[in-house]
Parts: structure tokens; C-alpha cells; sequence
């Protein structure tokens, strides 16, 4: 694994995740995607990490896939593609949902191309923020193909089946002031570098174990019935009553003064 391809940085409890094939505009080949999911691996293990944004070096967040890579190695292909034990996703999937999976929210920082892979990483986000002429494309279609790298999931949380099946089976490009319009993108920027740490900035101020419940919430409860939403809304406001972290919000509140949180008690 080239550890090169995704470089990892911490600065006030901010993690900046970056793509580093700038010369490919960010195309994923399977060590890209290896190094993917041992940064999200690394990015857990840390509780001082409370915001992550997902960013690409150059001129693209990520162009999808680099075919011309990847169909060099077809048994380590065939090994990416394969689910091994009772595990849910194979390497291809891994390397998206395991942002999805993060007990912390993500922020993806998207411009020049976002394509295929590239957007189904994205959509594993929590958040997305755009240039306004940021590229997007469902492209899997142009290669015959199908999106199997989680946006069967992603997309269907975001938009109606109509549009879904729309973009996959067209895999039109289209920018990110329609992307906004489709609700594919949160927000859209001149400067999503400055939005993203805005943005960022403001979770940094609210409990670490709150945020983390929260996302765990609404990831887990958006298609259950009320009864699984109501009882997982118990469970974890539970969890949070008993935390350190909640009685020094309530204390910040009551005193009128900033809060001063400790790192993430527990996943949630």
C-alpha cells in the first residue's frame, strides 16, 4: 500500500484527509483505495479527531475510478471485489463507507471533477461542499457498468428513484448549482475550503459525544419504523445523560460561558 496516495493531517481536533494523485485528478486505483480505508482506520482509533474533511490535491476532488490502473492487476481486482467472511462490503465499498462508519461527521470538499467513485465517496460523507462549477457525474454507465461502490445507498437517501435511475443510466454531467438543486451537495462556494472549516468550526463548538449520537441517530433510524426510531432515541440520549460531556454543556449553558468538552467518551 502506498500511503503517499491519501495523506492524513491533524490540527485542532480538525482531520484533513487528502487525495494525492493529482497528476490522475485523484483517480482511484486499489491503493488508493487500500490507503482510504487504513486512514479512516487510523482517523477512529483517535479520539482527539472530532471533524474530518475529505479533500483532493490539484485540480479535482476525484475523477472515479482509474480503469487503466486497475484492469492491469485482474486477480487483485477480482480480490477487491470479494467479500471475505461475514464482512458487508468488499475494498471497493470499504473504501467509501468507512467514512460513513466514522463516529465522527465528515465533511467532503469537492471541485474540478467528481465523478463515479469520486461522487460515491463523497455522498459517504456527512456533508458536501461545492464550487459552484465543481463537475459531477454518476459515470459508471459510461463503462458499461453499474455504481457499486455504496451509491445504491447513498443515492437513494438524497434523491427520488426517478432521479437515481436518471443520472445512472445517463451518467450526464451536470455542476454543482444543479448537484445543490438535486440535494447531492449541502453547500456551494467559491471558497469551499473556508466553508468547510466553517462549517467544521461550528461542530467543534457543540459535545463531541452529541455529535457522534446524532449521526449515529439519523443513520440509523432514516428508513425504521417509529417504534425502532423512538427506542433508539432512548437508548442514546441515555448514553449521552451519563457522560461528562453533557453535564459540562448543561454547566457552559447555565454559567454563560464556553464550553470546555473533553475528547469523545464512547462510540456510539
Amino acid at each position: 500500500m502506498s500511503e503517499s496516495r491519501v495523506t492524513l493531517s491533524i490540527e485542532g481536533n480538525i482531520a484533513t484527509v487528502t487525495l494525492n494523485r493529482p497528476d490522475k485528478y485523484n483517480g482511484l486505483d486499489l491503493e488508493t483505495l487500500e490507503a482510504l480505508v487504513s486512514t479512516a482506520r487510523a482517523i477512529r482509533k483517535n479520539r482527539d479527531v472530532r471533524v474530518v474533511i475529505l479533500r483532493g490535491a490539484g485540480k479535482a476532488f476525484c475523477a472515479g475510478l482509474d480503469f487503466g490502473t486497475v484492469t492491469k492487476t485482474p486477480m487483485k481486482m477480482l480480490l477487491a471485489f470479494t467479500k471475505f467472511g461475514v464482512r458487508k462490503t468488499n475494498l471497493f465499498q470499504k473504501a467509501c463507507w468507512a467514512w460513513r462508519e466514522l463516529p465522527v461527521p465528515v465533511i467532503a470538499e469537492l471541485h474540478g471533477y467528481c465523478y463515479g467513485g469520486g461522487l460515491q465517496l463523497a455522498l459517504a460523507a456527512d456533508f458536501r461542499v461545492a464550487t459552484p462549477d465543481c463537475e459531477l457525474s454518476v459515470m459508471e454507465i459510461k463503462w458499461g457498468l453499474i455504481p457499486d461502490m455504496t451509491g445504491t445507498v447513498t443515492l437513494r437517501e438524497l434523491v427520488p428513484l426517478d432521479v437515481a435511475k436518471e443520472l445512472a443510466m445517463t451518467g450526464r454531467r451536470f455542476d454543482a448549482t444543479e448537484a445543490k438543486q438535486l440535494n447531492l451537495v449541502t453547500r456551494v462556494a467559491e471558497d469551499p475550503r473556508a466553508e468547510s472549516l466553517a462549517l467544521a468550526r461550528a461542530l467543534l463548538e457543540r459535545s463531541p459525544d452529541a455529535v457522534s449520537a446524532t449521526k449515529a441517530l439519523f443513520q440509523r433510524t432514516w428508513n425504521q419504523s417509529e417504534d425502532q426510531a423512538f427506542h433508539e432515541e432512548s437508548r442514546l440520549q441515555f448514553k449521552l445523560l451519563r457522560g461528562k460531556n453533557q453535564a459540562e454543556a448543561m454547566a457552559a449553558n447555565f454559567k454563560k460561558r464556553a464550553p470546555d468538552f473533553r475528547n469523545r467518551q464512547r462510540d456510539y
